[in-house]
């Protein structure tokens, strides 16, 4: 753990994919906004399939505020039609640094 955590505090790690009007309108953008924000590590990246995907990091409690924002809010412009979170697991430590767009 980084000296800014404090001791006993939970980290979590969980994949996403969001379903809808979510390429085009910036999503990635704001999804790295809102991880940094939320002080989680990551990494959001487009599929060719017109979803984006990702992993987020972190205190398990902002994880679960990222997985809110990721269903219901997103970019102002985008309409989430679905999310999804799988391999959702409890972390002894950070595997990712920062909070990337990948491409």
């Amino acid at each position: 753990m980084s000296d800014g955590e404090p001791a006993g505090t939970k980290l979590a790690s969980v994949d996403f994919e969001i379903y809808g009007h979510v390429q085009g309108v910036c999503f990635r953008m704001y999804t790295e906004k809102e991880g940094l924000r939320l002080g989680l590590v990551g990494w959001v990246k487009n599929t060719f399939r017109g979803t984006v995907v990702g992993q987020v990091q972190g205190p398990a409690d902002m994880v679960e505020e990222m997985k809110v924002w990721l269903s219901k809010e997103g970019s102002p412009t985008s309409r989430i039609t679905r999310a999804s979170f799988s391999n959702q697991r409890s972390i002894d430590k950070l595997e990712l640094s920062g909070f990337k767009t990948r491409f």
